[in-house]
Parts: structure tokens; sequence; C-alpha cells
């Protein structure tokens, strides 16, 4: 998901950074996948174990997600990788640095109330539309460490964590809009479907 705004007070650290960080070999950005990929309309699949496999995965999405210039979330799926796996990264507001979120098997328990605003997509590039979504969520998963993470979010956090789960089950942003206003963007989604994107 593109547009880094201010993140929410509630988010939480990951152990990607800090202290008691996991040192992950340096490694070089993935190749995104765009609107019109089938990759994007598939399930993706829970991981079993968190190895250092699934952490450089997650080191190589980090920089992928950072080499888009304007990102702040990515799932697995958007780089081809049928894996249970997601990025958030709400950047840095009035001079507070935010460490990003690594998510692995991301569930939402709960959600609440609504709220419309704009998002876009990194796979679906210069596209934004206004999408309904919950306004406060639950969310479990596990962290870089293999360990169990309890997330109550808010405001952009619950956004972009629930526009990347979506990605996780094959779901677009452009999927929660009504059937005209996505009428409206047929023209710009099959320019899209057509392009030739870098490899």
């Amino acid at each position: 998901m593109p547009k880094r705004r201010r993140k929410s007070k509630n988010t939480p650290t990951s152990d990607v950074g800090g202290e008691d960080s996991v040192v992950l070999r340096e490694t070089a950005p993935l190749q995104m996948r765009y609107y019109g990929d089938p990759v994007l309309r598939k399930r993706a699949e829970p991981v079993a174990e968190i190895t250092d496999a699934e952490r450089q995965l997650a080191e190589q999405m980090l920089m992928t997600l950072e080499d888009t210039g304007n990102g702040i979330g990515l799932a697995a799926t958007q780089v081809g990788v049928l894996k249970r796996l997601i990025i958030v990264d709400l950047g840095e507001e009035d001079d507070e640095a935010y460490e990003p979120l690594v998510l692995f098997n991301p569930e939402i328990l709960s959600a609440e109330g609504e709220i419309v605003a704009e998002e876009g997509c990194l796979s679906i590039p210069d596209v934004t539309a206004d999408v309904k979504r919950p306004e406060i969520i639950v969310v479990d998963g596990i962290d870089i460490q293999g360990e169990p993470v309890h997330i109550e979010a808010d405001g952009l956090l619950a956004r972009v964590l629930l526009h990347e789960i979506d990605h996780l089950n094959g779901v677009l942003f452009i999927d929660r809009i009504s059937g005209l206003k996505r009428q409206l963007l047929s023209d710009e989604l099959q320019k899209l479907q057509q392009a030739e994107h870098p490899s």
C-alpha cells in the first residue's frame, strides 16, 4: 500500500532493528507483481515455522518496500510468494522514527466501526479510490522472532493491516469499491493489464 503518512500511536514495533534484533543477511529487492498477474488472486499459505529463509524473505520485502519510495505496506503475494507474511512500515513523522512491523500468519480477530478513506496499491500504480473499512481491529500473528504478537489498531495502521491481509487472500482494494466506481476505473485497469512492467 502506498502513501506514507503519520503512524498510529498504538503501533507495535518489530524486532528487525534494536538491541535484540535478528541479524539478517544483505540482500536485494524482489520483483513486484502488478495488476493482471494471476498470483495476486491466489490465497497465500500459512508459514509453519519461522526459519532463516522466512527471515530472509522478510528482509527482502523490507528492501523492496523501501525501494518503492512511497510504500507503507507489502504482502508476500505482491512479490510472487504465496506465504502469509506482511510488512508494514509507516515511516518517520515529527522527528520520531518507527520500526517496521513484520507479521507472519496475521489473523483478524475482531473489527468494529466504519471509516472511508482513499487507498492505493503498489501493485495497481496510479489508481486510487475511497474504500470503506472497519475503523478499529484486533490482529494476532507471529513476529520475526517466532513470538506471538497481539495488535489493537485504529487509524492508518488498521487500514494498512486490512489492506495487506486482503492481499494474502487474493483480494485487491478495487474489489471493495462499488461496481460503478470500478467501471469508472476500467480504462486505467485495462492499461495496467496491458502494460509492460520492469522485470
